[in-house]
């Protein structure tokens, strides 16, 4: 459906009044009056309330992962060691790293602890959809829209995570509720413009790549004729924030060998921009995909009906969800090939335009008539049951204990809690990549391991300038003594299809060990060595 707005509020748009292509629209097709702000603000609360609920039921379900380790492992050093990793390593997660550190300093570090500051993201990140699209839409459509944010898979997994992608998220909505109101407020704009060069500073600090979206900004300015008057106060206030986040730039130059290995892996294919983006599950995407075409569709022909009128076309939702959800995630995936590190994880902060437009095509199918028996919005109706029933196996699998990256930490660290005895030894597989090293499993659950020796560490992750501990090889530690009067040692191997190959076992059998008993996890394999 179209867009309009009441009294003042809608020279964003056009006039308050229907326009000449609107009257030869159906009744069902006019523009609808934008929401009336005191009521939209409260279903932008609830919407908020709702979207946190429903990324943090069950998100102490799964065990943490590579990722979260690195948040969390972070988050607990002191301030001044936390400080000095960043020089070295993930300068580009610092300001997470920083917000994370006070609130497990304050809460706790438990799984569903350290997800939940997401979850509240998400939930601004909802709440800002819907005051956003309530700016343009009627009220019906901006709970709608901010409903659609709070279940999309993308966001519900980030809602569920120990990383800072939901931040990211929630500040893209927020700078574009930022350009919104200041062309609503022509006469006020210069504030306004400071207010957007600060959340876009704070954007960039909490994900480098979100100073993409200046671009998507200017761009819908120069296709609105108000704002191309905006275009020089864009350009000063985008400079300004670019300049105040020019340390983190700098930072990530210097550590961009940090995720060098991404260019080894075949990240863009067809399934990671259509499906794992911001979808997850192939019936999601086709549900999604069929109704963000709608949009486009019902978008473009009311462009081209404008144009042969002759009336002026203002910004509308549309083109704000578009530049959004297109320019930042098409620079990224276009300059993949050239710079290491695209992951679909990456388009987290562009997925509330996605949701945006998937609503916009629900809201088109609203508009279309079926026969007098046919209820005018039947089909609307049964897109949004469509949605919720290919979102809701896709937020269930996300809540499973393996659901992040196979991880099986939690079955590790109950294992070593049950089954082994005071003076026990450990010694875990660190052939595999940082990320997927069962030792993690220790460095995030010390109490499961309490009184167990750790005989191969060398430096804790604490002392170090990275978020992982470095260690000796068995052969190495017994030659240092640490296997002296150890009589079981406890083994945790990474699986790789059921099978292990690190060299412990090897040094394990030539100090005298014998394997006494195996236990097959999910992606681990835990072994009892006795001598």
């Amino acid at each position: 459906m179209g867009v309009s707005g009441q009294g003042s509020e809608s020279a964003l748009i056009a006039s308050a009044h229907a326009t000449g292509a609107d009257r030869m629209l159906p009744a069902s097709a006019r523009r609808a009056p934008a929401a009336d702000p005191r009521r939209l603000g409260v279903a932008a609360a609830l919407i908020g309330a709702f979207a946190a609920a429903v990324s943090a039921i069950g998100s102490w379900i799964p065990s943490l992962w590579g990722d979260e380790a690195a948040s969390v492992l972070s988050a607990l050093r002191p301030g001044e060691s936390l400080l000095t990793m960043l020089t070295h390593v993930d300068a580009v997660h610092g300001a997470y790293y920083l917000g994370l550190h006070a609130w497990v300093h304050l809460f706790g570090s438990s799984p569903f602890v350290i997800r939940l500051p997401s979850a509240f993201a998400i939930a601004v990140c909802a709440a800002a959809v819907t005051w956003l699209c309530g700016r343009f839409e009627s009220l019906g459509f901006a709970v709608l829209a901010g409903t659609l944010t709070a279940i999309l898979p993308r966001l519900t997994y980030a809602g569920e995570e120990a990383r800072g992608y939901a931040f990211a998220a929630a500040l893209a909505a927020g700078l574009w509720i930022v350009v919104v109101e200041l062309l609503r407020r022509p006469a006020r704009s210069r504030r306004w413009w400071v207010l957007y060069a600060v959340v876009l500073a704070l954007g960039i600090y909490v994900f480098l790549y979100l100073a993409l979206l200046t671009l998507a900004v200017g761009l819908a300015l120069a296709l609105d004729e108000r704002g191309r008057r905006q275009l020089k106060r864009w350009l000063i206030a985008s400079a300004g924030a670019a300049l105040a986040a020019s340390p983190v730039a700098v930072l990530a130059v210097s550590q961009r060998q940090q995720i060098a290995f991404l260019a080894h892996r075949d990240v863009v294919t067809p399934n990671s921009i259509l499906v794992k983006m911001w979808f997850s599950a192939w019936p999601f995407a086709v549900v999604a995909w069929s109704l963000i075409a709608l949009a486009i569709v019902g978008w473009v022909r009311r462009r081209l009906r404008q144009r042969r009128q002759g009336e002026r076309s203002g910004l509308d939702l549309e083109t704000v969800a578009l530049a959004w959800l297109v320019v930042p995630t098409g620079i990224l995936l276009a300059a993949s090939p050239f710079a290491a590190g695209f992951t679909p994880r990456y388009g987290t902060f562009a997925a509330p335009a996605a949701a945006i437009l998937i609503a916009l095509g629900v809201w088109r199918l609203g508009d279309l008539r079926f026969g007098a028996g046919v209820p005018r919005n039947a089909l609307a109706a049964l897109a949004v049951v469509a949605v919720l029933l290919s979102a809701m196996p896709v937020w269930a699998a996300q809540r499973t204990p393996w659901a992040k990256n196979k991880s099986d930490w939690n079955d590790i660290a109950a294992t070593i809690h049950h089954d082994a005895r005071q003076g026990d030894a450990i010694v875990f597989d660190d052939s595999v990549r940082p990320s997927r090293r069962p030792r993690l499993a220790l460095d995030t659950d010390p109490a499961a391991f309490a009184g167990i020796a750790d005989v191969t560490l060398e430096t804790s992750y604490a002392d170090s300038t990275s978020w992982h501990s470095s260690v000796y090889s068995v052969a190495e530690a017994a030659r240092l003594g640490r296997f002296a009067d150890v009589s079981r040692v406890w083994v945790v191997e990474y699986a790789r299809n059921g099978e292990t190959d690190s060299t412990a076992i090897g040094d394990l059998e030539s100090l005298g060990y014998e394997q006494a008993e195996r236990i097959t996890l999910h992606s681990s394999v835990v072994l009892l060595y006795t001598r």
